[in-house]
């Protein structure tokens, strides 16, 4: 017999393996998508053309905006269209009536958000190679990606608590609350060149602690101290996907 004590962590087990099965479905079904392709890869790279032409910048800070910008909006590029969508075709009714948690579902859908944000963040690494940038601390980069891969897509959780089930509704939510985001973080202006009124406001956005990461990855220099980067990655991260777990929790019902 299984004591008692054990049944909590052997239940965290058996969501953990549902959750990682929610997530097989979602890359299978979600990955190829249109506005998928559309808002994680295209329009990052547009964004990505739009800065950088007529203006002579150095490769490492190319290179380190577009690892910024990429992982961003691949990270938030699935989860918002996965609930509108399952709504929309009822197949979220079939999956509620299985025997796994909200909070389950919603890590499926970050965790396969999570690896195609992941995994793209190739795309600007060979890129930088290629035009002979150099890893400073290529450790440090690594863990970066993954945490903030992470932190983004569990932000993009919270972006899809809107009750609906039209996939435009939650993209121009979306759409409203990361260019934001991206403006205020020191993506396109270091940090260190704002006003100190612009560095307070950046302070608040989870972006400008991986665009700090990847500044000190690839050209070396930082604003914050590493430490302080991956501690606030991670508090966001546990923060967005505690909210958004409890929000899709309470608004479910009302989605079937």
């Amino acid at each position: 017999m299984v004591a008692e004590d054990n049944l909590p962590a052997i239940g965290a087990v058996a969501q953990l393996r549902k959750s990682w099965a929610i997530c097989k479905k979602d890359i299978r079904i979600y990955y190829f998508k249109g506005p998928v392709i559309i808002f994680g890869i295209l329009l990052p790279l547009f964004l990505f053309a739009a800065f950088i032409i007529g203006r002579d910048l150095p490769p490492d800070f190319l290179v380190s905006s577009l690892m910024t910008m990429t992982i961003f909006f691949t990270a938030t590029a699935v989860v918002p269209l996965i609930m509108p969508w399952e709504t929309r075709s009822k197949t979220l009714e079939r999956l509620v009536s299985c025997p796994v948690s909200t909070a389950a579902i919603i890590l499926g859908d970050v965790f396969a958000s999570f690896l195609f944000g992941s995994l793209l963040s190739v795309v600007p690494l060979i890129v930088g190679l290629s035009l002979g940038v150099r890893l400073v601390y290529p450790l440090v980069l690594l863990v970066g990606i993954l945490l903030a891969s992470f932190c983004f897509s569990s932000l993009a959780a919270i972006l899809s608590t809107p009750i609906t089930d039209q996939p435009a509704n939650i993209m121009m939510v979306s759409t409203l609350i990361k260019f934001p985001l991206l403006f205020i973080s020191g993506v396109f202006i270091p940090l260190e060149k704002l006003p100190h009124w612009g560095r307070l406001i950046a302070a608040t956005s989870p972006l400008t602690y991986f665009t700090d990461l990847t500044r000190y990855s690839i050209e070396g220099v930082n604003y914050y101290s590493i430490l302080v980067d991956l501690a606030v990655l991670t508090a966001f991260a546990l923060l967005f996907l505690t909210v958004a777990a409890k929000i899709h929790e309470r608004n479910m019902p009302r989605r079937l």
